[in-house]
């Protein structure tokens, strides 16, 4: 008989654990969310910076901070890579609903993104047009980052198609593709376009699948079902050198000083099965429906139109006549808004008696944006008042916070802000007196006082200084936006000083001012501003080529030939002259016997690298202001201006001029 085999030995209780453990899924991640709440907030959620709960609803940024951004993920990391060097993928599924709603309608929006980052605080993230997730740009960001925007306006800057569309982006807020917000209808077979920025409720899905890599983005407002096509589908295996073996998911959004409400309301993930599906039925709602048509007969409603128009005419009037009654009396008071500007506030008599009543024979200068006058203070201190109309108090006020931070400037090489006035809806800005004008007199209009050469480049580098200043050192960026000669005036010890700040804006180092709006003077706007209305401190520099070109020459920027009996623009006729070899022959004929030709050669070539076309390769400003700063002390330009000339500074190499 055989002997009996030992009888089966049960593991102990701790090997069975480990080896469940071991064979069960991990890092899975499973969760509906469909009403955010403070307990939601406490176990379940990380909130960074801005971001809240707020009635049921994550908010992702703080409306009274002007640069806020706000970030929400959830706790619990995916587990997306084998290993950290492996290039398959997992996959996962997420399904939310997002709000987006201005306080203003046509303010400018950036929307929010879902955002599947290796680090919940990215290093070097911006606020405004950033997400509150990227650097800027041109810097990719250092972690492994790939995010899905719901973007709300156009940036030319990033090369946005439009201001309501979705983004896949890959480490850069430059989206890798885009899609219009569109959701497919199939009973028809098309696409229906919808706007995401009207505060409805949007229904997103995001189903990322790493075998394939492949990401399909649906969005739609809510209450329609799943679209069977998705609004943006990108497949690319490139999307593996974006994901690490372990990220974080969740949502971050950003703003500046106009109000945007975004807000998730509801969120379910898995990366282990089926996704569960959102109750959106009960979620809150922001979008404000149209008012429905009227049950009233067109005979009422013309009459209570009429009505309505004849007494808004009524109260129109009669406020009319009491605001003309007490302006006397009422124009100079001091709101208190107005005290968090500048410590000194003059007073409207003690400027209309410093111009003598604001006399003709004070008055320095006028043009679009206000008359300039010059006043002698009770001090007997010479100044200049510059009177500038608004047409409403709103505008008004954002235009002093702009002269307020302007005011907040200085450099010796800047015309300095003194203090200020308001009377109803005009601003007196009061300035230091330039007594010897602007520049373009000394060149144009007084032939027989003309700027000698060596004085015109000690006023080239004095300007060059003043934007340097403007461009790099200063807490924000200034873009000046209307640099010209006019606008360069000479001190008592005929120093140049830029000044005229009426039409500049400031934004944070890395972005862009939030303006469209094309402003400055013909013949020194540089070219890009015609297809992106956006100034950048590069379009400055075009100006100030222009400006070196204006001041050689002793030429307008635009001048009617006698010859060809048409305008003649001064930089094409330089540029001519260049390529003909006879740069020399464009200086001003006035001054030959004060210069050598090198030098004034090296000059315009100088101004033809600053008024290059292509923006991306003009110098900066500092290293224009090294340049001339060196032309100052009597130094020869030297390699540097040649490098400007030929290529260098900044640019992408090759022929500047």
């Amino acid at each position: 008989m055989e002997p009996c085999p030992p009888p089966l030995r049960r593991p102990p209780p701790f090997l069975l654990l480990l080896i469940i453990i071991l064979v069960s899924p991990t890092f899975a991640v499973d969760f509906l969310i469909n009403s955010f709440t403070t307990a939601i907030n406490a176990t379940n959620l990380t909130l960074i910076n801005d971001a809240r709960i707020d009635t049921s609803t994550v908010r992702l940024t703080n409306d009274s901070n002007q640069f806020s951004f706000g970030r929400v993920f959830y706790p619990t990391t995916l587990r997306m890579k084998p290993t950290s060097n492996s290039s398959s993928l997992s996959s996962f599924s997420t399904s939310f609903v997002f709000s987006v709603l201005p306080e203003i309608s046509t303010s400018p929006g950036f929307g929010l993104c879902f955002v599947l980052s290796n680090s919940t605080s990215p290093p070097g993230a911006l606020a405004s047009q950033y997400f509150g997730i990227f650097t800027n740009a041109t810097t990719p960001t250092a972690d492994p980052l790939l995010a899905i925007e719901f973007d709300t306006g156009q940036n030319p800057e990033f090369n946005d198609p439009d201001g309501n569309h979705i983004g896949i982006d890959l480490n850069t807020i430059i989206s890798t593709q885009t899609a219009p917000a569109q959701y497919f209808n199939s009973s028809n077979g098309s696409f229906v376009p919808f706007n995401m920025r009207t505060g409805q409720n949007v229904h997103a899905w995001i189903d990322f699948d790493g075998l394939n890599f492949e990401i399909n983005v649906t969005v739609a407002p809510v209450g329609v079902p799943k679209p069977s096509r998705p609004t943006l589908n990108y497949k690319d295996p490139v999307i593996a050198n974006y994901v690490a073996s372990e990220m974080f998911v969740g949502f971050s959004a950003s703003k500046t000083q106009w109000v945007e409400a975004q807000r998730i309301l509801a969120w379910s993930l898995s990366d282990t099965g089926v996704l569960r599906e959102i109750n959106t039925t009960g979620l809150p709602r922001f979008f404000i429906e149209p008012p429905s048509s009227s049950s009233l007969s067109p005979g009422a409603i013309a009459g209570i139109v009429v009505a309505c128009v004849v007494f808004v005419i009524f109260c129109g009037s009669v406020l009319y006549l009491i605001r003309k009654k007490f302006r006397d009396e009422s124009e100079d008071e001091i709101e208190d808004w107005e005290l968090e500007y500048w410590p000194h506030r003059y007073s409207y008599d003690e400027l209309k008696q410093a111009t003598d009543g604001f006399s003709n024979e004070n008055l320095l200068g006028s043009g679009g944006f206000g008359r300039v006058f010059k006043a002698t203070l009770p001090n007997q201190t010479e100044v200049a008042v510059k009177c500038v109309n608004h047409d409403s108090k709103q505008g008004l006020r954002e235009f002093m916070a702009e002269i307020e931070s302007m005011g907040r400037l200085q450099h010796k090489n800047l015309v300095q802000m003194r203090g200020w006035c308001r009377k109803g809806n005009e601003l007196m800005l009061v300035y230091d007196y330039m007594p010897n004008g602007s520049l373009n007199r000394w060149i144009f209009d007084k032939p027989q006082k003309l700027l000698g050469w060596r004085q015109r480049l000690l006023v080239l580098a004095d300007v060059a200084e003043g934007l340097n200043y403007l461009h790099h050192g200063w807490d924000q960026v200034v873009v000046h936006r209307d640099i010209k000669s006019s606008n360069i005036l000479l001190d008592s010890e005929m120093r140049g000083r830029l000044g005229d700040f009426g039409l500049a804006k400031l934004y944070e180092h890395g972005q862009v001012p939030n303006t469209t709006r094309v402003v400055g003077t013909l013949g020194y706007l540089a070219p890009e501003l015609a297809t992106v209305a956006v100034p950048t401190a590069s379009s400055d520099v075009y100006s100030f080529g222009v400006v070196v070109l204006e001041v050689v020459c002793g030429r307008r920027p635009l001048e009617m030939s006698t010859e060809r009996e048409e305008e003649e623009v001064l930089m094409d006729w330089v540029r001519e002259l260049y390529g003909e070899g006879r740069l020399r022959e464009a200086a001003d004929g006035r001054l030959k016997e004060e210069y050598n030709g090198e030098e004034v050669e090296m000059m315009l070539k100088l101004g033809l690298a600053c008024s290059h076309p292509d923006p991306s390769r003009r110098p900066t400003m500092k290293e224009v202001a090294a340049v001339l700063v060196g032309e100052e002390a009597g130094a020869a330009p030297g390699e540097l201006l040649n490098e400007l000339a030929c290529g260098g500074g900044g640019g992408s190499g090759g022929e500047r001029v």
